[in-house]
């Protein structure tokens, strides 16, 4: 594999991703309404994927999606809104606070598992913060910490048996199915007041 390709071009690569089109995001109005910048790694991601299951496993939350379940903003302001109403959800997250909250969590991603995947937005360059994950069925055991891109974590996910939430002993070949692109409008998921 080239080394100089970036870790988005080694997820195009090992999924056999080819989009139609490359997803034209209004990142200044994305990032005014999150109220904060996004890693860069991220955005290219998102530009070339768009929401959507990696492997069957990692559902990708992006900015505007057609659907609200994987869209990167409402998630963030509705898991937002749920921590600072309910200390209980909060406490779910300890010992860190849920974005908007200054260096707060801000999911990007989860599983079919309900793991969870965020960034801590603890520093003011987003290309510097870590990802914190955290399994669905064992809250207590903590948060596994990530030090590299978005792109970087995804790609060690579905390839390095070592990586914590790894799902490379169970394929051989890798996916991306498109939210997007196959998504068919549902009147009455869409208009969950929940999401």
């Amino acid at each position: 594999m080239d080394t100089a390709a970036t870790w988005s071009e080694k997820l195009a690569t090992i999924t056999g991703w080819e989009a139609a089109t490359k997803r034209v995001i209004d990142w200044p109005s994305v990032e005014a309404r999150l109220g904060i910048a996004l890693p860069t790694d991220y955005k290219q991601l998102a530009e070339w994927f768009g929401s959507g299951e990696f492997n069957g496993f990692l559902q990708l939350e992006t900015p505007d999606t057609p659907g609200p379940h994987h869209d990167l903003i409402k998630n963030a302001q509705r898991l937002g809104e749920q921590a600072a109403a309910d200390p209980w959800i909060g406490d779910l997250f300890r010992p860190h606070a849920v974005f908007p909250a200054a260096g707060g969590l801000l999911r990007w991603a989860d599983s079919v598992q309900a793991d969870q995947f965020f960034w801590l937005t603890d520093s003011a360059d987003p290309d510097r913060w870590p990802i914190l994950a955290q399994a669905h069925d064992d809250v207590a055991a903590g948060w596994e910490r990530f030090d590299g891109s978005t792109s970087e974590f995804i790609y060690r996910v579905l390839t390095d048996h070592r990586q914590p939430f790894s799902i490379a002993c169970y394929f051989d070949t890798h996916t991306f199915e498109s939210y997007e692109q196959n998504r068919e409008p549902d009147p009455e998921w869409d208009a969950d007041p929940h999401w």
